[in-house]
């Protein structure tokens, strides 16, 4: 794996994001009010994530590796260094079915929609309404503190 820096997305950078958006994912849709995490390497953007805050939730959304890098671990990297983010509040995804084994790797659970607070209820049935194969997760802190910690993914943040 090369060498990435992971690090918030500083505001004034936003405009690469949205470039980065549209280029390998143009459903996905960066806005201001998100958290936003980065990994760049001497190359540029590699990946990044975003956070919805909620008034006691946050939904992990719209991560995105470029094409050009995924299978290499970025993603799980990723999801590493953003330890503290995914701490902070409870926090949900809704993950591609092909995606799952990666968010369960880095800490995630399935859930049963009914376990969702209702505004992502309603958030991932309009989703799956538009022909979208996703699973809810949930980040479980105490799966995350009782899994070995690989050593590739140390020293990333």
């Amino acid at each position: 794996m090369s060498n990435l820096r992971f690090h918030p997305l500083e505001p004034l950078r936003f405009p690469l994001i949205h470039r980065f958006y549209k280029a390998h994912y143009p459903a996905g849709k960066a806005k201001k009010d998100e958290i936003i995490w980065v990994g760049e390497d001497t190359s540029g953007l590699v990946c990044c994530v975003r956070f919805k805050q909620f008034e006691h939730q946050q939904l992990l959304t719209g991560m995105l590796v470029h094409p050009a890098h995924r299978g290499q671990g970025h993603g799980l990297a990723l999801l590493a260094a953003v330890q503290a983010q995914l701490q902070s509040l409870p926090c949900f995804c809704f993950a591609f079915r092909h995606l799952e084994g990666l968010y369960t790797s880095a800490g995630f659970r399935s859930i049963a929609d009914d376990d969702l607070p209702e505004a992502l209820a309603s958030r991932i049935r309009r989703y799956r309404q538009s022909g979208k194969d996703l699973i809810a997760m949930q980040f479980d802190l105490e799966a995350t503190n009782s899994m070995p910690r690989d050593a590739s993914l140390e020293g990333h943040g």
